[in-house]
C-alpha cells in the first residue's frame, strides 16, 4: 500500500512537472506562426544566451536538428567547456506542444523532463530568437557563429518588448571548429 502511494504521488508530480514545465512562455510572447520545421533543422550556432546551469562556462556552443522517423526533433547540443578545456554534448528531443506550424516545442535532455523552446522571432531561418517557458531563458541563435547588428539589434528589442533584462545576455565566443561540426 505505501509503495502505491509513492507510486502515485510520484506519478502526479511527474504529470504535474510535465504540464506546468512545457506548456508556458513569457506571457507577452508568441510562437511564430508558419513555422517550417524542415527549415529550421541543421546547425545553429548560440551568439547570446542567458546563463544556466546546463550551459555553464560552454563557448563554441551550437545545436544541431534533425528529424527523427516519429516526426520528433533530434536536439544535438554541443559547447567548449572552456573551465573543464574539453567538447561537451548532450542528445534531446524536442516535440511540437499543438499545431506543427506553430514554433511552439518542448524539448527534454533528462527522460520524461520536459521545458519550453518557443521560437519567438525568425528571419528568414537564418536567425531565431527562442524564449523558454519563463523569462529566465533566452537564445540568440544564428546559422553562421555571427549575426548582423540590425538583425541582433532587433531581436534584442523584441526580447525586451517581451519582458526580458537583456543585460544578463552572455555572448557566446564562436571561436573554435567543433568536433561535433559537421
Amino acid at each position: 500500500m505505501k509503495n502505491r502511494i509513492i507510486l502515485t504521488v510520484l506519478l502526479s508530480f511527474l504529470l504535474l512537472n510535465s504540464i506546468i514545465s512545457c506548456s508556458t512562455m513569457p506571457e507577452k510572447a508568441q510562437p511564430v506562426g508558419q513555422f517550417d520545421v524542415n527549415r529550421y533543422l541543421g546547425t545553429w550556432y548560440e551568439i547570446a544566451r542567458f546563463d544556466y546551469r546546463f550551459e555553464k562556462d560552454l563557448d563554441n556552443a551550437m545545436a544541431e536538428y534533425s528529424l527523427n522517423a516519429d516526426g520528433s526533433v533530434k536536439v544535438v547540443n554541443s559547447g567548449y567547456n572552456f573551465k573543464k578545456n574539453k567538447w561537451v554534448s548532450v542528445n534531446g528531443t524536442a516535440k511540437f506542444r499543438g499545431e506543427k506550424d506553430i514554433a511552439a516545442l518542448k524539448v527534454s535532455f533528462f527522460g520524461p523532463f520536459y521545458a519550453g523552446y518557443n521560437v519567438v522571432a525568425l528571419n528568414d531561418y537564418k536567425y531565431a530568437l527562442v524564449a523558454g517557458k519563463n523569462l529566465d531563458y533566452l537564445w540568440i541563435l544564428s546559422r553562421e557563429k555571427t549575426i548582423p547588428e540590425n538583425i541582433k539589434q532587433a531581436f534584442i528589442t523584441k526580447a525586451q518588448e517581451i519582458g526580458y533584462d537583456t543585460s544578463k545576455l552572455i555572448w557566446v565566443k564562436q571561436d573554435k571548429k567543433s568536433p561535433f561540426d559537421q
